[in-house]
């Protein structure tokens, strides 16, 4: 019964305060962010403690249920925007994604580290020792995040954009690159660095790209099949297979679950047997849905009170500083190494910027392994969610400053651009 009122409570101010958001011209995922913290420790527990107990109980069972609600959405939306990725551009311009990309991890992580050796002492943790601390926050700040860019980018309608494109491009080389520094923090902070341990995480990313090619035959033939079946139901049925199947195959490996998604939907989008019409009826459900609540539950986790200690609201002030100058520095950089113009680069220094549900996610494992405290747990998220908050408006901006080509509008009535809001 608890499980079934926090996923309908969520999803009931998810849509309202999604829906409040777009009419203050932002994307519907700014509203959806904040009714997880409506929820949580920072209002819901300091104004009504007994109801929020009883609705959000601090048993871990009960939280791993709304958790796993809310994977299984991420991942159907990260595997949807790969479907939606175009793959010439990829293949055309992946020189460009991967020089910002560069840019936007290097900048970010190197202001970090530097960052993470000034915080004062009394925000590490003694089971951490102070290089572990700073690495681990430098890589916080490197990473983006492919599931709120994406719902970002359709929310605002860009996903056909060649920005758009670029920056899903250029926040998948992140975000691989974030997961492998990631393993190597978290080996540095339980056992030590082990060359081998390294070694295989590299080795399981080159399965993966093998996998990919090899399962791009069977994917066609499975949606040339479905596509003859009547009904959505059977395309359906086979896209929401391999994405999880894929998922499950990456989680295995030591890799993450998102970086499976991502991967299938780009081989579906290429194997040239999907009947994109047919979609219409998951991607409503992952629309408006399934991410909403995982969206919600990102937000749950944050605890605002932690900010009344002067010395943590002006550390969580400049590592937010850091972080956003850092991304922006570094992908703007990128851009304009790569003939760029000046709007462009600062579009996809917004769109880079918004770290999202990824930096919750190694927020959690630095809490998990004791590199971090409840402190910088806390800043963390914040960061997560003022950076995602911030890349609509200056996206917007700076798109509006920017060309929209032929081969755009051509890839739009090709692809479709999901309007969320009217699903």
């Amino acid at each position: 019964m608890v499980f079934l009122l926090q996923v309908g409570t969520l999803l009931m101010l998810a849509f309202l305060l999604g829906r409040l958001a777009m009419r203050f011209g932002m994307p519907a995922i700014v509203g959806e962010l904040c009714a997880g913290v409506l929820m949580g420790p920072s209002i819901l527990q300091q104004a009504a403690p007994g109801l929020g107990d009883w609705l959000l109980p601090r048993d871990p069972g009960q939280f791993h249920m709304l958790d796993a609600t809310g994977q299984v959405g991420v991942l159907l939306l990260v595997a949807l925007t790969g479907i939606h990725m175009d793959l010439s551009l990829v293949r055309r311009r992946g020189s460009v994604a991967a020089r910002v990309s560069i840019a936007g991890i290097v900048v970010p992580l190197a202001l970090g580290v530097a960052v993470g050796l000034l915080l004062p002492g009394s925000l590490v943790p003694s089971s951490a020792d102070r290089a572990t601390f700073a690495l681990f926050l430098g890589i916080a700040m490197g990473v983006s995040a492919i599931p709120v860019i994406a719902k970002t980018l359709m929310d605002m309608r860009l996903l056909h954009r060649n920005i758009g494109q670029l920056i899903l491009c250029a926040v998948t080389v992140d975000d691989i690159v974030g997961w492998m520094l990631l393993s190597v923090v978290a080996a540095m902070a339980t056992t030590g660095v082990h060359t081998g341990d390294i070694a295989l995480s590299a080795g399981w990313l080159a399965v993966v790209l093998v996998g990919a090619a090899l399962l791009r035959p069977v994917a066609g033939f499975l949606l040339r099949a479905a596509a003859r079946a009547p009904g959505a139901g059977p395309t359906t049925t086979v896209v929401v297979v391999l994405a999880l199947l894929g998922s499950a195959a990456t989680q295995a490996m030591g890799l993450e679950a998102v970086l499976g998604a991502f991967v299938v939907g780009i081989v579906i989008s290429g194997c040239g047997g999907l009947n994109r019409e047919r979609l219409a009826p998951l991607q409503t459900l992952v629309f408006a849905v399934l991410a909403p609540v995982f969206f919600a539950t990102a937000g749950l986790r944050m605890d605002l009170t932690a900010l009344v200690r002067p010395a943590v609201l002006l550390a969580g002030l400049g590592v937010l500083a850091a972080a956003i100058l850092g991304k922006f520095a570094g992908a703007y950089a990128g851009a304009r190494l790569s003939g760029l113009g000046h709007w462009e680069g600062l579009a996809l220094g917004a769109g880079m910027n918004a770290r999202g549900v990824i930096e919750v996610i190694i927020a959690m494992v630095g809490l998990r392994l004791g590199v971090l405290g409840p402190e910088m747990y806390t800043i963390i998220i914040l960061v997560a969610i003022v950076t995602s908050l911030m890349a609509p408006p200056i996206l917007r901006f700076a798109m509006s400053k920017v060309e929209h080509t032929a081969e755009e509008r051509l890839r739009e009535q090709t692809f479709g651009a999901p309007d969320t809001a009217s699903r």
